[in-house]
């Protein structure tokens, strides 16, 4: 019986460690096969442009296929969703913005923003730009401040939708300022643009990526931009802080989530090589010229702009009421 009992533990030991050393070279191995990266947005925008290179990136570092898998639609939710059911091995990640964080105080969404995810790098940040349609007089914020004080709900502002990042960056700024500005909501920013350089509309808050190469053509015109320095694209365009209005924070960023219960390992070498590919001259280049600003951070780090962002948002949303249709 002693005999059997021996011969039965060390079958037992020699099963776990063999077991542990499986687990442990997966880990290491990774990644053998390939990577999908969902991304909740329409192929072809800033957004899209900006996981592509990317994946370029990682399969150039890798050797492995990384491949963009867009599924838009729902506000981001239907490609969030499945990312939060998707095995969490490191091979399905998503590809978000703010809005992932700004979503579930807007609508139900099918998943926890926080918890069905385990935040891996932030890849980039954008400001946002007051601009103006050329027919509107103002030169400068204050002008425009005192314009839209004394004619309360009379110019109208466009956005990509209710409780989209540039309708909420709008309601922090009347919200300050005490400008009544009303809103015209849109189902994307290609046509709020369109019709903001017809003049349909007098003003958006728009991201850099968008705005830059109109008001270079001078087919809108900026005000001021957020953040604590001037876009080196548009050197002649204040801050707002610079222009008499501290504390505007509409900061906009793009990074990857993995699902949450992805090993620690994972995380760490994907974020590790994400930093990496952000110190790339090239990477570097093209973000500069999107008017986009490399926005390195660990998983730790992430996780706290994710909770800083996520009560800034909730504070934001229910002093203003605003409600998704």
């Amino acid at each position: 019986m002693k005999i059997r009992t021996s011969v039965y533990s060390l079958t037992v030991a020699i099963c776990t460690c063999a077991a542990i050393s499986a687990n442990a070279g997966a880990q290491q191995a990774y990644p053998n096969r390939a990577i999908r990266i969902v991304s909740p947005y329409t192929a072809g925008g800033s957004s899209g442009n900006q996981a592509r290179l990317l994946a370029r990136k990682l399969n150039e570092s890798w050797g492995q296929p990384v491949i963009v898998d867009d599924r838009p639609g729902g506000n981001t939710i239907i490609g969030s969703e499945f990312v939060a059911k998707a095995a969490p091995d490191g091979y399905t990640l998503l590809w978000q913005t703010s809005a992932h964080i700004s979503n579930p105080h807007l609508f139900r969404t099918p998943y926890d923003a926080i918890k069905d995810f385990a935040p891996v790098a932030t890849f980039s940040s954008t400001e946002q730009l007051l601009v103006l349609h050329p027919s509107v007089p103002a030169e400068n914020l204050q002008q425009f401040i005192a314009l839209a004080k004394s004619k309360p709900g009379s110019l109208n502002y466009a956005s990509s939708g209710i409780g989209s990042i540039p309708h909420l960056s709008a309601e922090l700024f009347s919200n300050m300022t005490g400008a009544k500005i009303q809103h015209v909501p849109y189902k994307g920013v290609s046509q709020a643009t369109t019709d903001l350089i017809a003049g349909q509309v007098q003003l958006a808050f728009q991201s850099t990526v968008s705005a830059i190469q109109f008001v270079q053509s001078g087919k809108l015109k900026a005000l001021a931009v957020s953040g604590d320095k001037r876009l080196s694209a548009l050197p002649d365009v204040p801050t707002f802080a610079q222009a008499g209005l501290t504390g505007f924070d509409a900061r906009f960023w793009f990074g990857i989530f993995a699902p949450a219960g992805t090993p620690r390992e994972i995380v760490d070498k994907l974020s590790a090589e994400v930093a990496r590919v952000l110190a790339m001259p090239d990477v570097k280049a093209y973000l500069a010229a999107q008017g986009l600003d490399p926005f390195v951070t660990t998983p730790d780090q992430y996780a706290t702009v994710l909770k800083m962002d996520s009560e800034k948002y909730e504070k934001l949303i229910k002093a203003n009421d605003i409600k998704a249709e």
